[in-house]
């Protein structure tokens, strides 16, 4: 019989709809479809292809927008939000508007013409992990900007587009995404009830029982969440409480790497390399506010969501908000756990 299983952060329900459900290895979705590549202008000797460099991290004596660089950041060429201009908040009767200002940053995570994130080296990793936690320090000093996610597209269907080359997006925006201020008002909700962070407990039960838990290493656990909303859904929360991705220490980002680079290696090959989303959820930007986010740093947690794009959201889903996993998040954790990387 199909199961109605509760979010406990945002209180999303999901149907684990066992009688549609598929054996673990029966999903299989491969990221390599889609049109022809198209010249890549993002491997190293094709600079002058970008927007000039934002951000670099070069070899001794190596010029900006030059050959010699490990990992890259440039604007989009395609943003879509712009950095010029002030917010310009206006009415129109009930609708609210604004300007659209934003930052919209692409991270060429590597020189080399690879795709998939799982196929760089725990130490490339940590330095894309470096490169985000910088240019969210950064675009944090512009006062117009309340969040930065950071985000990856993997494979035609999760849209990556044409180039294969393993690159995330940078997104600050004026206002706090939806999807974020759910998990902060359920969060929030939680702990002036319990007093304890929801992400904190989470963590505690599934380590105490075990049974979605992928993968436990150097601070870090990989799980799939007992609400899953898609198969092989797999969130990385680090063990230590913290709501700011930002206050990672740098020793701790090629521990994070690790684990990033097993969960990834095991999605390619248990699944056929299929097309994935990747996000990372932290706390937005606190300003100087009477009352303002008074026990966020208590109540939010900051994590790291990957999705596989195995299956496609219908009209049941688009018109409820429920989503249909068809494959008990059980049943995936230990399909993952058991393929070796």
């Amino acid at each position: 019989m199909p199961e109605l299983r509760k979010d406990p952060i945002i209180g999303r329900w999901v149907i684990i709809a066992t009688e549609r459900a598929k054996r673990p290895d029966q999903f299989s979705s491969s990221a390599q479809g889609g049109p022809p590549e198209n010249a890549c202008p993002f491997c190293e000797g094709s600079e002058s292809h970008t927007p000039h460099e934002i951000y670099a991290v070069r070899k001794a004596g190596a010029a900006a927008n030059t050959p010699g660089w490990d990992l890259r950041v440039v604007p989009s060429i395609a943003p879509f939000l712009g950095i010029e201009g002030d917010l310009g908040r206006s009415g129109k009767g009930l609708y609210d508007m604004m300007n659209g200002i934003g930052a919209h940053e692409i991270i060429i995570e590597t020189n080399q013409h690879i795709a998939n994130m799982a196929d760089l080296s725990e130490e490339q990793i940590a330095l894309v992990l470096a490169c985000s936690n910088d240019r969210i320090v950064d675009l944090e000093k512009d006062k117009r900007f309340k969040y930065v996610l950071v985000f990856k597209n993997y494979g035609w269907v999760a849209g990556a587009g044409r180039v294969k080359h393993s690159r995330s997006q940078l997104i600050a925006t004026p206002v706090n995404p939806k999807r974020v201020k759910e998990e902060l008002a359920g969060a929030r909700q939680y702990y002036e009830y319990h007093e304890r962070c929801v992400f904190c407990d989470m963590i505690r039960q599934e380590m105490a029982f075990k049974e979605r838990v992928i993968l436990d290493i150097d601070g870090f656990v990989a799980v799939t969440p007992f609400a899953a909303r898609f198969p092989f859904e797999v969130w990385i929360l680090p063990k230590k409480h913290s709501c700011d991705f930002t206050s990672l220490e740098p020793s701790q980002r090629l521990d994070l790497g690790r684990i990033i680079k097993k969960v990834l290696a095991k999605l390619k090959k248990g699944l056929n390399d299929p097309p994935y989303n990747y996000i990372l959820h932290t706390a937005p930007f606190r300003r100087e506010k009477m009352g303002y986010w008074k026990s966020i740093d208590h109540d939010y947690h900051w994590h790291i969501e990957i999705m596989p794009r195995l299956t496609r959201m219908a009209g049941f889903e688009w018109g409820t908000g429920f989503y249909i996993c068809p494959l008990p998040p059980e049943h995936a954790a230990k399909f993952l756990r058991e393929v070796e990387v």
